[in-house]
């Protein structure tokens, strides 16, 4: 089953007519999408789109083989003016199938949101699932529970809990290729796009791209381990969670613990809890090794700054007389098994932490300690990781990702 994608943006475009922002101000030449529509085996058009002719030919592709039109979402604005030639555009109401004259077996998915989603069945065989702007499947969104799907188009930077949800239920399986489409200015475009597609095991592709459903192809491959750092505020617990967001069953793991009687902690920690998703697990511990030496769904540990006050609690390393009787041997054995522990780590982890080298000296000697401390540990952990980001106001920054 062969697909191209004649639009890969929003239903209004990138550039949006009339932003500012700088997103759409960079969104040019290759840069710029169309209203994502599809062509399936130029049989099929999914979402009847400005331009689609135009954007058709561009593509090398002629519409004139289009047998059934069929539509996603609303569309605000003016009606789409049909182009000469095409039929009617219409929509399969949930849950019904609807039998092309070119062979391919149309399944409507219901969504969670406006619109609706199809599961396209092609003559040999390949199978596709197509999403709307903004829309997950209201259930499991796979007819056949036995499969994965072989391509799955969706707006997987819009919605990433859909394909946590589609991965839970065995729809979307380590073969399945996924390309994110309804893409908005959200994301600039260029590395930054292709990035936080990858972390969701997603590609992005320009408009005009054609793709073969079942064709074997490299999936992107997330890294295993990733540390995180930035300072207060600077986003990197957001830009952690994102690269988790489109995996079910997390396990994510809190090292701060409860501060009784502490009001504006408790507000800090329930505004966390807030924005995860609700499928995810909170573990409150500052025992790492032990989770991270056992299988299971991916670790989010948030943060390893928390993780060495508690060590250093432990150790006794904020008194200086005790530091240098047993406290530092105690806290480097606590490290190193925690290092060895990331080291040996057969499940994702994303670890944050806090980056604290470039601010003030501490004035005291325990404040310098626990600087120079974190400072080795952000070193030893990185060292352990296939990919490392410092979060600056909001932007990550790559310093360290595996080879491709």
């Amino acid at each position: 089953m062969e697909l191209t994608l004649l639009g890969t943006g929003t239903p209004e475009g990138l550039p949006r007519p009339g932003c500012p922002c700088a997103a759409c101000a960079v969104s040019v030449g290759g840069l710029s999408r169309g209203a994502t529509s599809v062509l399936v085996d130029g049989a099929l058009l999914l979402d009847l789109t400005p331009g689609a002719v135009l954007a058709g030919a561009r593509a090398g592709h002629s519409l004139a083989g289009v047998r059934q039109v069929l539509l996603t979402h609303p569309h605000d604005g003016p009606a789409v003016e049909l182009p000469p030639g095409l039929p009617a555009a219409g929509r399969v109401p949930d849950g019904r199938e609807l039998s092309v004259i070119s062979g391919h077996r149309v399944r409507a998915v219901p969504m969670d949101a406006p619109g609706t989603g199809y599961e396209v069945t092609g003559p040999d065989g390949a199978r596709l699932l197509y999403l709307p702007p903004g829309g997950a499947p209201a259930g499991t969104g796979n007819g056949d529970a036995q499969r994965p799907y072989d391509l799955v188009l969706a707006d997987v930077l819009g919605r990433p809990e859909a394909l946590a949800r589609l991965r839970a239920s065995g729809a979307v399986g380590p073969a399945t290729d996924v390309i994110a489409v309804h893409l908005d200015h959200d994301t600039p475009p260029g590395p930054e796009l292709d990035r936080r597609c990858a972390a969701a095991g997603a590609r992005a592709v320009p408009d005009g791209t054609t793709v073969l459903a079942g064709e074997y192809r490299a999936v992107p491959d997330v890294p295993r381990r990733t540390l995180v750092l930035g300072g207060a505020r600077s986003g990197k617990s957001f830009e952690a969670e994102r690269r988790l967001a489109a995996f079910p069953e997390v396990v994510y793991v809190a090292t701060g613990g409860t501060r009784d009687g502490d009001a504006e902690w408790a507000h800090r920690v329930g505004l966390h809890r807030e924005r995860r998703p609700g499928t995810w697990r909170t573990v409150e511990t500052c025992e790492l090794a032990p989770l991270l030496e056992r299988d299971g769904p991916p670790l989010l540990i948030d943060c390893l700054a928390l993780w060495l006050t508690d060590a250093m609690d432990r150790a006794g390393a904020w008194d200086d007389a005790v530091w240098a009787a047993e406290g530092r041997k105690l806290l480097r054995a606590r490290v190193d098994e925690l290092v060895a522990a990331v080291r040996a780590s057969r499940r994702p982890v994303v670890l944050v932490s806090n980056e604290v080298g470039a601010g003030v000296v501490p004035a005291t000697a325990s404040g310098r300690r626990f600087r120079d401390e974190l400072g080795r540990l952000n070193n030893a952990v990185a060292g352990e990781c296939e990919h490392v980001l410092l979060v600056v106001a909001g932007q990550a920054l790559v310093l360290k990702e595996q080879p491709r």
